[in-house]
């Protein structure tokens, strides 16, 4: 029996998405021709990998224990390619980089356009999405990097912190005028948080020492932009990162406050497997990164 490379990707994306037709598109081919790999690759084993549905799919038993170790060893493979790009002592070619939602917008635009000019034949792939995403697809080799806020705390991975930015208060603009609330005053009033899953939510939480099961009234958005909207409508005040504001903050009715000291803040850093191989080219992408924060 003889299994490629190729078919464990196939089944690797048709894991991650679930849909034959999405996994097929990651894949840049044809649904048939993935559905006729995956089902070669199941004849040859004599077992199940995915149990098929009206909804789509999902792996057996048999193929999640399968593709636990398929990972492994796409992984490795790609760890190969990685040390032949690093033996080249140059950063080059594709560089998988993920990011969460309270960094992207503000600072990818400016990071990227550096990065591109100075190594200009890199082909980046950027992946937006919550920090424990990110780190679940860096264990499973899909991200070479991600730039997050720090500590993770996992012993696998090399966090290299960058720079650090205060959170700001955001009220709207008729009590701009008013007394800054102190972080018990802030835990009566009706605080506007990220959805859970942010870790800038459990930041917020840990500023005002506040629980995230503690019934409060509250308005959980999917993002800093709709947060501050609803600040804008009256509805609340919230918090958002210092990088954010002038993007989020020049079309609502709103007023930004700094806290007195010590001001709430977040560590901004990139983090990257210790085994691999591209850590030194990594480290020169952490240094453009802090380049473009300041």
């Amino acid at each position: 029996m003889s299994l490629t490379l190729k078919q464990l990707r196939y089944v690797e994306a048709l894991a991650q998405h679930g849909h034959f037709g999405r996994a097929a598109e990651t894949c840049a081919i044809s649904q048939p021709a993935l559905s006729m790999q995956v089902r070669d690759l199941e004849e040859r084993l004599g077992a199940a990998l995915f149990e098929r549905g009206a909804r789509g799919v999902s792996l057996s038993p048999f193929g999640s224990e399968f593709l636990e170790r398929a990972r492994d060893i796409l992984r490795a493979v790609d760890e190969l390619e990685d040390l032949a790009r690093a033996a080249q002592g140059q950063l080059a070619g594709r560089l998988r980089l993920g990011v969460i939602p309270t960094i992207a917008p503000y600072l990818l635009p400016g990071f990227l356009g550096r990065l591109m000019r100075s190594h200009a034949d890199l082909d980046i792939h950027v992946r937006e999405t919550l920090t424990p995403r990110l780190i679940r697809e860096l264990d499973e080799g899909r991200l070479d990097t991600a730039i997050v806020a720090l500590p993770v705390s996992e012993p696998w991975l090399t966090e290299m912190p960058l720079f650090s930015e205060n959170f700001l208060l955001v009220r709207p603009l008729a009590e701009a005028n008013l007394p800054v609330p102190d972080r018990e005053s802030l835990r009566e009033m009706r605080l506007l948080l990220l959805e859970e899953g942010h870790c800038f939510r459990d930041q917020a939480l840990s500023f005002c020492n506040l629980h995230a099961s503690a019934p409060r009234e509250l308005l959980d958005g999917s993002s800093l932009s709709t947060l501050v909207q609803m600040v804008g409508a009256g509805i609340g005040v919230t918090l958002i990162p210092e990088m954010a504001v002038a993007v989020e903050t020049r079309s609502a009715p709103v007023a930004t406050a700094r806290f007195p000291a010590p001001e709430p803040s977040r560590t901004i850093g990139m983090v990257w497997r210790k085994t691999n191989p591209l850590a030194p080219q990594l480290q020169q992408v952490a240094e453009v990164l802090r380049e473009a924060a300041g």
